[in-house]
């Protein structure tokens, strides 16, 4: 029944049911099937609105064509109230609906709580001093144990509680827990309850300082007790942030900082002129910027912008938060966040204290932007609650004085971790697991990526994060399913087959998952053997479905991360699917596969979050595989989608390299398990919508059983009751999640900006980047809710809407033209562009899957990457020159200046590189110089250039030296690895290069000057 690999004949290995029989399981394990956990009363699809990216079967009414930001009326609600003027309400199973998860104020245990009896009023008090002079120091710090844990209020449970096996480790003090029950530990049993009730610590992303130059915070030299200063493990791969943390304690009086105190300090502050020009677009459409586009500056006093999180992490579409609902309904501009939370960091303040000082109404963590109303009392920035500081809390151990909380680093940094308590754990911290499932089947060996991906591996597998805890898996299937004894002590690895798929089992659980230091001999010969052992296979079948819920039971007792490879249309099993794309019917306005065909997959993703299990989806193929119903086991379970089309080791090599770079970065990139993060907003916001891949649970709080660095996420919110008396609002994001390392971890970012009360302010701190970014998200959701055209419909009417308001409510004068405020002035360029992306673009040149993998890209990518691949940056590179260029460790990195998208911009006797984020393009002109060709591309004339060429040699001239720098500068600024192509008029490739030319006229869309005319004919109504 069970084989060595070496003589692998499958016939005499299948395992039946009845044999098991013999085999007592051990004690991770029930007998036959694992119990799946049923969906917590919450999570049910009928129950909760689920993130707005879910695709489901069934099409809602179409909703209208603009999206109305009038947000539903404050006042008592349910938790889940819909967007008023989003889709219908159905019932049933509509996880669609939408993820306007609505905060209101009906519910103490939401973010936004409101006064509890005995809390200060917001804004009213004067001022109290808020600098102490404490005299001489009271001594050394509280020698006393940390002060009791403060009993956390019992919540309902939004889990059903599943029984897990106990584990052996010891609750680690810094480590945490997962969301799901453990019988063996009697400790809060909801993540809710340990992040504080409704107000629990949300996720909070990684301050920096806007300003780019330099940023905010401290370092740790010398390290002084509880401190330190780390670069996150697992970073390889990615360069750090550029903007790195000064050394030194920041001078800083915490004086001009109560929100109560700001109406003096911002008075006459104005904003830089420039942002109040007005612009005629008919007149100056060359608005793009020759250097890439700063996010705009808040309007704050420097004091508090010095301090304030870094855009890179935690952005808003509007800088300047309008005080009522009324007035950001006039706007007509989506008000939102985008976050990219767990952001590689060079430096990041990483706090060990036993005190984590948090709101006691609404959770928040103490930040910069909190007031100190004396030595012993700070008051809450979202709730307005006035708190007693913490006698440990008294002790800055960087300055070794007593007396000067505002001082220490939770109260200097807007991005801070915290190495959290025991009462942050549900369970002991779970082990790193990492369970790798690969199709085998006939088609997959066919196209040869099992040598490339175990090939990764085996260079890979030292750098995998974790510690001494690290288990690893391997199973594959076909039309049967294999899984591989890994146990110590065995000379080779042994197979196991499972022909019932109808009725999964897992032969000898305790063996599948190993400890990787123990069993790496074995692990490695497997890796090995695998891609020769099914290179005779005849096998066609694909049975994902089965092969997936037998990795799901063999994960569901610690969780981790699930890795799936697949290169064909599953066609056996639960979750077979059949082909639905009709190339004649890509572009038709009812888009109808855009949908998932079963809800096989999106269950199968909720079971895998409850038990914190992550699917990522490597999906390699060049025929339809449906990534519309696929997507979404990685979608709900927080997961990735990785889509490599047409892939062939030998007939597309270009994406062989581009797998092995992404497979470098996917495996040694950090991770964080059994996450959890909830973004809390001062009293008087909502936050309705999210969008990015989690699963939504009590309301707020989203589910991440994997969080990684590449992943960004957006919400939508509503300004729910006025502010008037509000000069300040803050936004903090905390992500609570176990390190590889096994410690529980709580990484928090806090944004403040100015609160404003007239149209034109709004308009002047309009973000345009973080606005097309979320437009793009809810633009997505419409595609399927409604479909393609009303998509398209949306985002036009998006730019018309608000260009309107602004010429009827801000303009004095009524000029001809199309009218636009300085911060507006790329909105109808990029939402152009936005047309034009494979998204949403019309035509039959975009196949299914590539369009549904763009709206997987939309979903999760943070903004820069979003932006990049929606407006892509055009450079001249035949006449690169040292002048205005960077030096970064001791390489000189050119900057040529960006241009804009249309062939105008091009010359026959230049060479232009196209850089569209996932892809460039390098376009040698007809008569480019000589000088270009032999000293950059190294070939004697322009016919020479090769058709297939998609890398530069490395020649050892300046010019060369220049180009390489510039293209490996831009890529490793990224995650993914774009493939270089250079093409020349006749390539294949160029009618993709001039598709990228967002200005000019294309198949899907008018060129940009066209839709400039068509704007102002729809404004000037």
């Amino acid at each position: 029944m069970v084989s060595t690999l070496s003589n692998c004949q499958r016939p005499g290995q299948t395992l039946n049911r009845a044999p098991m029989a013999s085999n007592p399981v051990t004690a991770s394990f029930h007998s036959g099937p694992v119990p799946r956990m049923s969906p917590p009363p919450s999570q049910h699809p009928a129950a909760t609105p689920m993130p707005s990216g879910s695709f489901l079967p069934g099409a809602n009414p179409p909703p209208p064509l603009n999206w109305q930001y009038n947000y539903p009326s404050p006042g008592p609600q349910t938790n889940h109230c819909p967007h008023a003027s989003s889709q219908p309400i159905l019932s049933g199973n509509t996880d669609l609906i939408t993820n306007h998860q609505r905060v209101s104020s009906g519910d103490p245990s939401l973010q936004n709580s409101y006064l509890k009896s005995g809390s200060a009023p917001p804004s009213v008090n004067p001022p109290l001093p808020t600098t102490f002079q404490p005299g001489t120091p009271l001594g050394p710090p509280p020698v006393a144990g940390p002060p009791p844990v403060r009993a956390l209020t019992p919540q309902k449970s939004s889990h059903s509680t599943v029984p897990q096996p106990s584990f052996n480790s010891a609750i680690n003090q810094e480590g945490g827990a997962p969301h799901t029950n453990n019988e063996s530990m009697v400790t809060n049993n909801t993540y809710d309850e340990i992040e504080g009730g409704g107000f629990l610590a949300t996720p909070q992303f990684t301050n920096k300082n806007p300003k780019m130059a330099r940023s905010v915070g401290y370092s740790y030299p010398s390290l002084p007790p509880g401190y330190q200063n780390t670069t996150p493990p697992g970073t390889t791969g990615m360069p750090s942030s550029s903007l790195n943390y000064p050394s030194g304690p920041l001078a800083f009086s915490q004086t001009s900082l109560g929100a109560n105190h700001l109406t003096a300090s911002m008075r006459g502050l104005s904003l830089h002129p420039e942002g109040l020009r007005v612009i005629n677009l008919l007149q100056e459409r060359n608005m793009l910027p020759a250097t890439p586009l700063q996010p705009p500056v808040p309007n704050l006093h420097e004091d508090i912008q010095k301090l304030n999180c870094n855009p890179e992490l935690f952005r808003c579409t509007l800088t300047s938060i309008p005080q009522t609902q009324a007035l950001l309904n006039k706007a007509k501009l989506p008000l939102g966040l985008l976050l990219h939370p767990f952001k590689d960091l060079a430096q990041l303040p990483v706090v060990t204290s036993s005190t984590i000082v948090r709101c006691h109404s609404c959770r928040t963590y103490i930040n910069p932007f909190v007031s100190f109303l004396d030595q012993r009392r700070w008051k809450c920035n979202l709730c307005y609650r006035v708190n007693d500081v913490p006698e440990e809390f008294m002790y800055n151990p960087l300055t070794r004085v007593y007396g000067e909380p505002h001082r220490r680093p939770e109260v200097q940094n807007a991005t801070i971790e915290f190495m959290a308590p025991s009462e942050y754990m549900l369970r002991p911290p779970q082990p790193p697991v990492y369970l790798f499932v690969f199709d085998v089947s006939h088609n997959a060996i066919e196209t040869g990526y099992l040598d490339s991906v175990c090939q990764s591996l085996l260079d890979n597998l030292d750098l995998l994060p974790g510690n001494t805890r690290t288990k690893i898996g391997f199973i594959t299937f076909d039309s049967t399913i294999h899984f591989y004894s890994l146990q110590e002590g065995l000379s080779q690895p042994q197979m196991l087959i499972v022909s019932d798929i109808e009725d999964v089992f897992i032969p000898m659980p305790e063996n599948l998952l190993v400890n990787l230091n123990e069993s790496k001999e074995l692990v490695q010969d497997l890796l090995k053997s695998l891609p020769q052992m099914f290179t005779k296979t005849l096998e066609t079948q694909s049975a994902l479905g089965p092969a997936l819920q037998a990795a799901f039971k063999l994960m569901s007792p610690t969780g981790g991360r699930m890795s799936v490879f697949q290169t064909q249309l599953p066609n056996l099993g639960v979750g077979a699917l059949k082909p639905r794309e009709e190339p004649n019917q890509r572009s038709s306005a009812k888009e109808i596969h855009l949908t998932p065909s079963t809800d096989f997959y999106k269950k199968l993703a909720l079971d895998c979050s409850g038990q914190q299990v992550a699917v990522d989806l490597f999906l390699l193929s060049g025929q339809y595989s449906d990534l519309a119903s696929l997507g979404c086991i990685s979608r709900y379970s927080a997961g990735s989608v990785y889509y490599y089309p047409s892939y062939h080791h030998q007939h597309n090599p270009v994406q062989v390299q581009k797998l092995q770079k992404e497979l470098h970065r996917y495996l040694t990139r950090k991770i964080g398990f059994e996450a959890v993060m909830r973004i809390r907003c001062t009293k008087g916001l909502s936050i309705h919508t999210f969008h990015g891949n989690f699963f939504v649970r009590s309301t707020d709080l989203l589910s991440l059983p994997n969080v990684n660095p590449d992943a960004g996420y957006a919400v939508q919110m509503s300004v729910e009751d006025n502010l008037i008396d509000t000069q300040l609002v803050s936004f903090q994001s905390a992500l609570l999640y176990t390190s590889s390392k096994g410690e529980r971890r709580i990484r928090v970012h806090t944004l403040c900006l100015p609160v404003v009360s007239t149209l034109n302010e709004v308009f002047l701190g309009a973000d345009v980047q973080a606005i097309s970014g979320l437009l793009a998200n809810m633009a997505v959701d419409r595609c399927v809710t409604a479909s393609l055209g009303d998509a398209r419909d949306a985002l036009v009417n998006a730019v018309i809407d608000s260009l309107s308001a602004y010429r009827s409510l801000v303009l004095s004068n009524q000029q001809p033209g199309l009218m636009v405020p300085f911060s507006l002035r790329l909105f109808p360029l990029f939402v152009l562009a936005l047309l034009k992306q494979k998204s949403f673009q019309t035509g039959t040149n975009v196949r299914l899957d590539e369009r549904i993998f763009a709206m997987c890209q939309v979903k999760n990518q943070p903004l820069v990457y979003l932006m990049l691949t929606t407006h892509p940056s055009l450079y001249r590179v035949d006449n690169l020159s040292d002048e205005g260029a960077l030096n970064i460790n001791d390489k000189t990195i050119p900057q040529p200046p960006i241009l804009q998208l249309s062939v105008e911009k091009l010359s026959r006797d230049g060479a232009f590189l196209l850089d569209a984020g996932s892809v460039m393009m390098l376009w040698v002109g007809k008569n480019c110089g000589q000088n270009f060709l032999s000293h950059v591309l190294g070939v004697q004339s322009y016919v020479s250039i090769p058709q297939t060429m998609t890398e530069l040699p490395e020649l050892d001239t300046p010019e060369s030296a220049r180009t390489v720098a510039f293209i490996s500068w831009l890529r490793e600024q990224r995650p993914f690895f774009p493939i270089l192509y250079i093409i020349r008029d006749e390539s294949p490739v160029r009618a993709n290069f001039l598709q990228h030319m967002v200005e000019d006229r294309s198949e899907s869309a008018l060129s940009y000057y066209e839709f400039l005319l068509h704007i102002q004919q729809q404004v000037n109504k």
